[in-house]
């Protein structure tokens, strides 16, 4: 204010540096800042250039996001990619992917309603003297981040490289279509996953069974929701493209069906997609949503069958 000058401020990313951000309402931030959760995320540092400033920032930090479901609703029958429809190139970044859906459930419901009731209490009904307070926690955490740096042991790496290994044949197993179930980014979180669970412990060396608790919150976490509600099977491509296996056959199936009804009827011809659209769905025994369609076209010229225009929103056969 005294000098009149631009003056850069920390966003919440830079201010949680070797911590934890906690991002509520995931699904309801802009384009904008998501793209600069990519970088953070990658590269673990926020560059600006704004008003003749530019500089890289340092966000070493963990992103802990909350997001909820269309029309605040989880669909079963939807990928938690449509469910939640986050871009699959940002939520693919998580190492972890939790879906808490609200069940009833008598047992869980009473000890939820405890808990929220004791939380008005100054002092809280029950014996609590064998927890740790929260600053006790706290400090634990801090010295355990601040003092052990583990080493991964000979026994640890084979057992990544076998876990590893089991998650990609998983996607052989059943059937004859095969499927993505496990990428080198997930066997990065599985590393990640066992020093933190050996540093934990304060222990400096990575051992078997950091790696075997790394691989079960990997399969009730992310391989859970990563699951095709109409396959039941567990699908990666579903978190990392938005297309599982079963959408990407069903839109090579709807394109060939698009460009048998385009040689049949329009060889000399380019009609409007409303038209292929209204045609398509005579035809078909389920509704083809426009998405759908476009995406079948999309298809048809990458391979140079079709040309779409733009301006007129046409599609002519090469």
């Amino acid at each position: 204010p005294e000098t009149k000058e631009l003056v850069l401020e920390s966003g919440a990313l830079v201010l949680s540096d070797r911590g934890v951000c906690c991002i509520d309402e995931f699904d309801k931030m802009s384009d904008t800042t998501r793209a600069i959760l990519h970088e953070c995320m990658e590269q673990q540092t926020i560059s600006i250039a704004k008003a003749g400033i530019i500089a890289t920032l340092n966000a070493r930090t963990s992103i802990l996001a909350s997001a909820n479901p269309v029309e605040s609703k989880y669909n079963p029958r939807l990928s938690v990619v449509q469910n939640i429809q986050l871009p699959p190139t940002l939520l693919s970044r998580f190492d972890l992917i939790y879906l808490i859906l609200d069940k009833p459930d008598i047992n869980r419901d009473r000890r939820l309603a405890k808990h929220l009731v004791g939380l008005y209490f100054k002092n809280r009904p029950g014996n609590h003297d064998s927890l740790l307070s929260n600053k006790e926690i706290a400090e634990y955490i801090a010295y355990a981040r601040r003092t052990c740096f583990p080493t991964v042991s000979d026994a640890a790496v084979r057992r990544l490289v076998d876990g590893y290994v089991e998650m990609r044949q998983l996607g052989a197993m059943g059937g004859g279509k095969k499927t993505i179930t496990a990428t080198p980014r997930q066997l990065e979180s599985l590393i990640r996953l066992s020093e933190a669970h050996a540093r934990i412990r304060l222990s400096k060396t990575v051992t078997e069974s950091d790696v075997a608790e790394a691989l079960r919150l990997m399969h009730v976490a992310t391989q859970r929701a990563a699951v095709d509600p109409r396959t039941g099977t567990i699908d990666m491509d579903a978190i990392h493209t938005g297309l599982g296996a079963a959408d990407r056959q069903a839109n090579e199936a709807l394109a060939k069906e698009l460009l048998k009804l385009m040689q049949r009827n329009y060889q000399n011809d380019s009609p409007r997609v409303f038209q292929l659209l209204n045609e398509m769905n005579e035809q078909s025994s389920e509704e083809i949503s426009q998405e759908d369609l476009m995406r079948a076209i999309n298809h048809l010229q990458d391979d140079g069958k079709v040309i779409f225009s733009n301006r007129n929103g046409s599609v002519t056969l090469t």
